[in-house]
């Protein structure tokens, strides 16, 4: 059977279902629900003769559907509770500014308070939807969640959550690797690593033991070792619980680990398209007139390959910059040997406390060349340069 994505949204279609009495399981309408009203949000208030009115937003019913319900008929303390928390934080901040004169009996909210509640109403729903999106499409077990409490921005309308790299045509990421380790135990046999020439990075306790600048060889698909093997850590994916969250300093988004991270821990995977660095290049001139920076050069042998986190990504698209910080990158093989195709991991380089913000070095390289003047992350054209907004007692002012 041939499928075809809908272009309806969710409420448009509970619309159309009840009108032609119809039930839907996947959209949530059922028999039983069909001509049932559920409070979506509440988006005004007001005072007649004494009782108290909401001015309600039915879940899959059009605006124009709106009513004025008695709050006595209203059964949804967690939206009554948004509302009356959106609506003093919307005054407290133009309280702050003076700009309006707030009485402590109001009949009525002005035009511009309730406007302000149905924007946060539908920015959480938003973002709710998003966090649920994010859920269903990642592949390890570890949540995700999402935050935005420093404006009304909403999830990014031109970005895909992937898992693993996407490669543009002609690119192959996968080179047909056929044969794998013998081993039973892996720390002491001739395992993957050696066979590369290099040591196994990690220890029992799987943390990493080795100096950045060193590849990662993990054992692959055809390794006779099973899934508990200390030697397949990145391919598990992150095991911490993230929260990509609004920054209030003007640096957009930004990523936060809701558990303890112990030092030289995996903590993500940098995913995104693999492009030519030419193409690398063309893309790059567009980005730095926006402002933004997600080129990162697969430079570990050679400078061919570039990955570009913009539009397909997993939550380090998210991960913001900082001159010093907690996230250290690493060049990793796992299913593919290719010196030039290496996969991007970035480890703890120090303890990180539950609710700290995730960072890494933008310029920091995956290579044994760590000083050079070229950029890990956007490659170095010297094109138009990017503040930092980092904040880092060591800032060095520009993110290139």
């Amino acid at each position: 059977a041939w499928y075809v994505p809908c272009l309806a949204s969710l409420e448009t279609l509970q619309e159309l279902c009840r009108k032609e009495n119809l039930s839907c399981k996947s959209i949530g309408i059922t028999n039983r629900s069909l001509k049932r009203y559920e409070v979506e949000y509440l988006c005004d208030y007001k005072v007649e003769e004494g009782t108290e009115y909401y001015l309600v937003k039915w879940k899959g019913w059009p605006e124009s559907s709106n009513t004025w319900e008695p709050q006595e008929n209203l059964n949804c303390p967690l939206l009554l509770q948004n509302f009356l928390s959106d609506k003093n934080e919307f005054l407290s901040r133009v309280r702050e500014g003076k700009a309006l004169k707030v009485r402590n009996h109001v009949k009525a909210l002005k035009p511009m308070v309730a406007d302000y509640i149905v924007k946060k109403a539908k920015q959480r729903i938003a973002l709710q939807r998003w966090k649920e999106e994010l859920n269903r499409k990642k592949n390890h077990k570890a949540m995700i969640l999402v935050e935005n409490t420093v404006d009304l921005e909403g999830p990014p309308l031109d970005f895909y959550y992937i898992n693993e790299y996407k490669p543009a045509p002609g690119i192959n990421v996968l080179n047909g690797i056929t044969t794998g380790c013998e081993c039973t135990d892996c720390p002491t046999e001739k395992c993957c690593p050696k066979e590369a020439g290099f040591i196994l990075a990690y220890n029992k306790r799987k943390k990493l033991k080795i100096q950045p600048g060193l590849p990662i060889y993990e054992c692959n698909s055809f390794c006779r070792c099973g899934p508990d093997c200390p030697n397949r850590i990145v391919q598990k994916g992150t095991p911490y619980s993230l929260c990509i969250f609004r920054t209030n300093n003007g640096r957009g988004w930004g990523v936060k680990t809701l558990q303890k991270i112990k030092t030289n821990s995996f903590v993500m995977e940098y995913v995104g398209e693999v492009i030519t660095s030419e193409e690398a290049e063309r893309r790059g001139q567009l980005y730095d007139n926006q402002g933004n920076t997600y080129l990162f050069d697969l430079d570990y042998d050679s400078d061919e390959f570039t990955v570009d986190a913009a539009r397909y990504g997993n939550v380090s698209h998210f991960v913001n910059h900082s001159c010093d910080p907690n996230l250290q990158v690493f060049n990793v093989f796992i299913d593919n040997l290719d010196l030039r195709l290496p996969r991007i991991a970035l480890f703890s380089t120090r303890t990180i406390k539950a609710g700290e913000e995730l960072t890494f070095d933008y310029q920091m390289k995956g290579s044994m060349d760590l000083t050079s003047d070229s950029d890990g992350l956007s490659p170095s054209r010297k094109r138009i340069r990017t503040v930092c907004k980092c904040g880092a007692v060591c800032c060095r002012g520009y993110l290139n």
